[in-house]
């Protein structure tokens, strides 16, 4: 049965791992789909950060729009829309990201080895315009 609004949006304000997909531009093949680390807060953006380089950062700048998707269990919950800012990603927004997923001793050595390894980090906000979502082991409401 689907979540309501304030259960969907706890749900993915949680720390799952996300499944991005956005358009491949091509029309034979799908979506490309990948697994993701992102950031939500209730009534907020989707936000995630990327390499500027990757496939899937050129992807989401032709598309302007992308879905993802993070499910545990029996629960999931879908989201899609527009993308409505990218800007080059603060260390603040790279902190904020890894404590969401690491425990706080793996933090630092995360964010160290990022800003070392990545040319240059980009974080992509996305507004949420359509939701799905259902929690398959609950009873359906009347």
């Amino acid at each position: 049965m689907p979540l309501t609004v304030e259960e969907r949006e706890a749900f993915l304000a949680e720390p799952h791992i996300g499944a991005l997909s956005v358009a491949s531009g091509r029309p034979d093949r799908a979506p490309v789909t990948v697994p993701i680390w992102y950031g939500y807060e209730p009534g907020g953006e989707v936000w995630i950060v990327t390499e500027r380089s990757s496939r899937k950062f050129a992807l989401i700048q032709a598309a302007g729009r992308f879905s993802m998707m993070a499910d545990h269990g029996p629960r999931y919950v879908s989201v899609e829309g527009e993308v409505v800012l990218t800007e080059t990603t603060t260390g603040a927004e790279l902190r904020a990201m890894a404590a969401r997923y690491l425990p706080g001793e793996q933090v630092d050595p995360y964010v160290k080895n990022a800003m070392e390894v990545f040319t240059e980090m980009v974080t992509v906000r996305m507004r949420p315009r359509r939701w799905l979502s259902a929690d398959l082991s609950a009873p359906t409401r009347d």
